[in-house]
């Protein structure tokens, strides 16, 4: 297993936004178990504006990784609406791109190879190859492109799965629990780093995750959601230049009011 540096963070402000308005308009959904329905999001309405930078916490297993497949265009909900750009959402499209926990690359592709499966699917691989090496270079793995998924670490494989979805030159990058099973050093890394690609690309990013810190860190403002099924009971603006530092202050008051309406107050 090989490991390599991470790239430098971009601490100037964000590129012009190539973002989308994604709006989420009395969104609500459950699923059909056998005889049983299982409520999981409960009239949900929100906007992330374009460039903006949108985290959401809440209970685990509370609804907000449907939410993503259902802005992802996976499943349709079952109630509301969900549009980018004030078009509905209504399937998948390149313009919207989902990043797992796990980085899902193919043991027998190259991480080059890996990264170009978007623009291969498209048939569009073979004029605009250089969109590879340019994704590869923008998170760090110019010099693994070469490289097999065995070959990597587990920072290096998610900043590959990285690569993939930004060859697509994504206006909308959907992320779901992407640093979840890294471990804590590679984890602060790679907060760094998802800061960098989103100051750079302009893009809307929407992100779940259950490190309130991460959320803290990374996002423009911050959505909290009930137990399931799920409705957003806060919505807190991050209004801190960036990079962050865990020792703010203020960041550290943002934390211990979103942990008191997790109901996670006493003794944090």
């Amino acid at each position: 297993m090989v490991s390599a540096a991470a790239p430098a963070i971009v601490t100037e402000p964000a590129a012009a936004s190539n973002g989308v308005r994604l709006t989420i308009d009395q969104v609500s959904h459950h699923f059909s178990l056998r005889d049983q329905v299982l409520p999981v999001l409960n009239r949900v309405s929100l906007t992330a504006e374009p460039g903006e930078f949108v985290a959401l916490l809440g209970p685990s297993g509370c609804g907000k990784s449907t939410l993503l497949r259902l802005v992802a265009g996976l499943e349709p909900p079952r109630r509301g609406t969900l549009a980018v750009d004030g078009v509905p959402i209504t399937g998948p499209d390149p313009s919207r791109v989902v990043v797992f926990q796990d980085p899902t690359l193919y043991p027998w592709r190259t991480v080059w190879d890996n990264a170009a499966l978007g623009l291969e699917a498209r048939g569009l691989l073979s004029t605009q190859r250089q969109r590879v090496d340019d994704a590869l270079a923008r998170v760090g793995l110019s010099d693994f492109a070469r490289a097999y998924p065995r070959q990597l670490s587990g920072g290096m494989a998610q900043r590959a799965a990285l690569a993939r979805a930004l060859v697509n030159e994504p206006r909308l990058l959907i992320l779901d629990e992407p640093l979840g099973k890294l471990d804590s050093l590679t984890r602060l890394s790679m907060q760094g780093e998802l800061v960098s690609l989103w100051q750079r690309s302009g893009f809307t990013a929407l992100l779940v995750t259950h490190d309130v810190e991460e959320a803290l860190l990374l996002a423009t403002r911050v959505i909290v959601f009930s137990e399931r099924p799920a409705r957003i009971t806060a919505e807190l603006k991050i209004d801190r230049a960036y990079p962050r530092h865990r020792d703010d202050p203020e960041l550290i008051r943002l934390r211990r009011e979103i942990l008191g309406l997790l109901g996670l107050g006493e003794g944090w």
